[in-house]
């Protein structure tokens, strides 16, 4: 019988929804298409111990203790302990957005002044039918401007700030936090009180300069922890007994700064170093190996 691999393949490209994008008298009928599909976030169901069957949640009434049924829950909004508003679906449908396709642009801006923690979430834009042209003059004029443009868009009845950039020859929408919705960073410590010195940043910055690349090369980058669970997955379902490894030893906590960074640069130096170290033990020994066999 083949092996059955469990896997989780990203779904294939299909467009979430069409929009129109404007900026003065231009219209632009676009697609939107999801950029990103999250992966990392695993799904486990809770099992009873004793038969293995999925265990079901009921919804409970925190007065009385009592099952409430579906059809006897209303929303309600808490404006003091314990107690609430209630709305109506219908209420709450008629204070949503306007359902439009419109994403008007109001101003363009560079993208440097823009800080990424407003950043929400990534869509691919295509052009739609008949927009190629005007599509394309956007993405190249603001490529060359060196702008990105801002606007709000209606989605799923909440009202969006959105994000229009040029992005590897074509335009991508970002949706965005309110500024209201971003916490101030002036609330954090920021260890203003340490006191650093010359010797200990340029130490840092040869040590930055050592761990660093040309560009962000994403596919280097794997989630280790899912695809040792899906393994696992695998392996128990397979019926294999398993053996869990003990964790790793937590690393010794370095409290003279410049040792530490002394320490990194000469890991670093290790590091590089060995390949060749290996190479050269691993001729120096054959020799040896030889004449043993000779004399025997």
């Amino acid at each position: 019988m083949a092996k059955k691999r469990i896997y989780d393949p990203m779904m294939p490209a299909r467009a979430l929804s069409a929009a129109t994008i404007s900026f003065g008298l231009v219209s632009i009928p676009v697609k939107m298409y999801s950029a990103a599909e999250p992966k990392s976030a695993l799904s486990f169901n809770q099992i009873n111990r004793k038969d293995g069957s999925r265990v079901k949640q009921q919804l409970v009434s925190s007065r009385s203790g009592e099952v409430v049924p579906r059809e006897e829950i209303v929303k309600g909004y808490e404006f003091a302990k314990d107690q609430y508003v209630r709305f109506k679906d219908e209420e709450l449908e008629a204070l949503e957005g306007e359902a439009s396709q419109a994403i008007e642009i109001s101003e363009f801006v560079p993208l440097s002044t823009v800080d990424p923690i407003y950043f929400e979430k990534g869509y691919y834009l295509g052009p739609d039918k008949g927009g190629e042209k005007p599509y394309r003059l956007l993405a190249e004029a603001m490529n060359k401007a060196g702008k990105i443009a801002l606007a709000k868009f209606v989605m799923r009845g909440k009202e969006n700030l959105v994000l229009i950039r040029p992005a590897i020859a074509g335009l991508m929408l970002h949706t965005m936090y309110f500024a209201d919705e971003v916490r101030n960073f002036d609330e954090i410590s920021k260890g203003e009180s340490a006191k650093i010195n010359e010797a200990e940043t340029n130490l840092a910055i040869r040590l930055i300069d050592e761990l660093s690349n040309e560009e962000f090369r994403p596919e280097q980058f794997e989630d280790e922890y899912r695809q040792r669970v899906l393994e696992l997955v695998e392996q128990k379902a397979q019926g294999k007994q398993i053996t869990v490894a003990a964790p790793q030893a937590p690393r010794a906590q370095v409290i003279d700064l410049m040792s530490a960074l002394k320490e990194s640069l000469g890991k670093k130096t290790v590091k590089e170093k060995k390949p060749a170290v290996r190479a050269k033990t691993a001729d120096a020994d054959k020799p040896q190996r030889k004449a043993r066999s000779t004399k025997r």
